[in-house]
């Protein structure tokens, strides 16, 4: 893996790690919000040992990628920003985005279909459950006076996510903090957690359910909808009505697992994505190539 990729977009430069060979088909992976792109490492280094360039993507404000210059962000940002990475990529990848990430890259397809291979909804769609996402928010607007060690940290990663065992290596928290003063912060913007009405130039909150919706009804490529089996954001019922604006996609249920689906079985969400690709993904690739050979 190689941290060293600085992308230009709009406004900002965003962060990324990237693995495998540029020369394989890409991959872009974007994180949910309050995550960072250090969320997706074993899945971007299994998925570049089966044959995929992948690249682990910080959405703006969050992580080393930067911070909004206005403080404004919204789905036109995050969708430009998505823009950006397939134009850096030079070809369009397979998008796969989980909450935020997934909204980012469904308004993205909204305005420009054709820009990706495929796609990959995580635990996301235009249809969701507002006490799953106000739950979000109230730990992203916690503590917004940071925490004194590492173990106050620990702790409040613990109370949201109490299906977890308490990391014993608190060093590994670090990646998802900033410190100053002698105190740690989330490593996200706070402007993120300001309501839309404190933007002067907001126009576009960060989920629009009639605009997904839209976009997801003109989906044409490869689409998997994959939810966490004990999601609090993504009910069945949410998920049943995106199958019915997207009748093509595939779907898969992850016993088991919380919003995070990544983070809770890993091992699993891994083999449902290398399988998807390989079987939508791969042969469509094999198929145009074979068109174009004399």
């Amino acid at each position: 893996m190689t941290s060293d990729l600085k992308i230009p977009a709009t406004d900002v430069t965003l962060a990324a790690d990237h693995w495998g060979d540029p020369a394989d088909p890409p991959v872009v992976l974007l994180h949910g919000g309050g995550q960072t792109r250090h969320s997706w490492r074993q899945t971007g280094r299994e998925l570049a040992a089966s044959g995929w360039y992948t690249l682990s993507v910080d959405l703006r404000g969050h992580g080393d990628s930067g911070w909004s210059p206005d403080g404004v962000y919204g789905m036109d940002r995050l969708a430009g920003d998505v823009r950006a990475l397939t134009e850096f990529l030079g070809r369009p990848p397979v998008l796969i985005g989980a909450s935020m990430g997934g909204n980012a890259c469904l308004a993205a397809l909204g305005r420009q279909p054709d820009l990706a291979l495929g796609l990959v909804l995580v635990d996301v769609s235009p249809f969701f459950q507002p006490s799953g996402t106000d739950r979000i928010r109230a730990f992203m607007a916690s503590r917004p006076d940071g925490f004194a060690d590492l173990d106050e940290v620990a702790d409040a990663v613990a109370a949201y996510l109490p299906h977890r065992p308490r990391p014993k290596n608190l060093d590994g928290l670090r990646k998802n903090l900033r410190e100053r003063n002698g105190r740690f912060f989330w490593h996200w913007d706070p402007a993120l957690m300001q309501p839309p009405t404190e933007h002067a130039v907001q126009r576009d909150p960060m989920i629009d359910s009639a605009r997904l919706g839209a976009a997801a009804s003109a989906l044409r490529v490869p689409t998997l909808l994959v939810r966490g089996g004990s999601s609090d954001v993504l009910s069945v019922g949410d998920a049943q009505r995106f199958l019915e604006l997207v009748p093509h996609a595939e779907f898969c249920d992850v016993a088991g697992a919380h919003h995070m689906v990544a983070g809770d079985d890993n091992a699993v969400f891994d083999r449902l994505i290398g399988g998807f690709l390989e079987r939508r993904i791969r042969s469509r690739l094999s198929a145009w190539t074979d068109h174009r050979r004399p």
